[in-house]
């Protein structure tokens, strides 16, 4: 299937999630079979005929029920900022989605996304701090801890559903869909059944309806600079009335190409690709000389073969509430370690 017919039926799966239509309801005896088999997976864990596995050091996972991006990278930077006002020495871990590698391995900031996946590309770029990723996160914990025993509390990027590796914090984050038409895979968009316990939950659109953990809302916008490979930075504002080209391999690029707009920079042609792209047989649909703009996520595989295009951040605000019930459970965390 080419590139951009997968990002169309991607798209149109998701359109279909949106309500309970007739290509989710010929769905729904698969979403019943995946039912069972998440059923059979979290059993052992309920009944206590298996146990989580712990890092030593506390954890917070930041993820989400939903297939697809709902902001999880943006989030967790936020929160490792956030530690790091406060004291904490923070690592990251990922599984590292869609890397050609199967290894535990640190991704560091100039790795190729190819070899430790997109988000952990763009965490050790973007934080600073000591990323690693494996199959297992326990692995990845592990060997991060061996290698800088000052961390002394970890960010699990994903993994809501990875039942081996303990927890203490559950961030649950929706992008501005919610749940959806409220079904599990594939005739909705759910990975496992909503509402389930976490510690908050942060949404970027209406509050998810069911949960009893204390809900936050989401600001997500653009930063207001982009900045290309070499290092240069440019104001978004010096684009207005001028053609411009965009792309976008992310789970939501339409989210991407209206927060442009919405910045009075819409683009003459805007380039939809599937999420985890690797760019490798990307063309542009407009002129040369026209400016390029993309994710930050895509920016280092589109560098490689387009050193000017022009990143564009996400920027996330979350509000006051939300950080002082962060705080209390850390604060609770360092009082049962001392």
């Amino acid at each position: 299937m080419r590139q951009a017919d997968r990002a169309a039926h991607t798209s149109g799966l998701r359109a279909a999630w949106r309500s309970r239509s007739a290509a989710a309801w010929a769905l729904l005896p698969l979403s019943l079979l995946y039912r069972a088999l998440r059923a059979l997976h979290t059993a052992p864990y309920a009944l206590g005929l298996r146990r989580a596995r712990q890092a030593g050091i506390p954890v917070i996972v930041v993820g989400n029920v939903i297939a697809g991006g709902a902001g999880k990278t943006p989030v967790t930077l936020a929160v490792a900022q956030h530690l790091r006002e406060r004291g904490w020495h923070p690592g990251i871990i990922s599984r590292g989605y869609g890397r050609s590698t199967t290894d535990c391995r640190q991704a560091l900031p100039d790795s190729p996304p190819a070899e430790v996946g997109d988000e952990p590309a763009l965490l050790a770029r973007a934080s600073g701090l000591p990323v690693f990723v494996a199959r297992e996160r326990i692995e990845a914990a592990r060997a991060l801890r061996a290698q800088y025993p000052q961390v002394d509390i970890l960010l699990s990027d994903d993994g809501l559903q990875h039942l081996t590796l303990a927890r203490d914090i559950e961030l649950c984050v929706f992008n501005d869909e919610g749940v959806g038409n409220g079904w599990l895979l594939p005739a909705g968009p759910l990975r496992e059944p909503w509402p389930r316990p976490v510690t908050a939950v942060l949404h970027a659109g209406p509050a998810p309806a069911g949960s009893a953990a204390p809900a936050f809302a989401m600001q997500r916008r653009l930063s207001h600079e982009a900045r290309n490979a070499h290092g240069d930075t440019l104001p978004l504002a010096q684009l207005r009335g001028q053609r411009v080209e965009a792309v976008a391999a992310v789970a939501r690029p339409e989210g991407f190409f209206a927060m442009l707009s919405a910045c009075g920079v819409p683009p003459i042609h805007a380039q939809a690709l599937p999420d985890h792209y690797n760019f490798e047989s990307f063309t542009r649909l407009g002129r040369q000389d026209e400016p390029l703009l993309c994710t930050e996520k895509d920016a280092v595989k589109l560098w490689r073969t387009h050193p000017q295009a022009w990143a564009v951040p996400l920027q996330l605000q979350l509000p006051e509430a939300f950080w002082a019930l962060l705080d209390q459970k850390l604060a609770a965390l360092r009082q049962r370690g001392a």
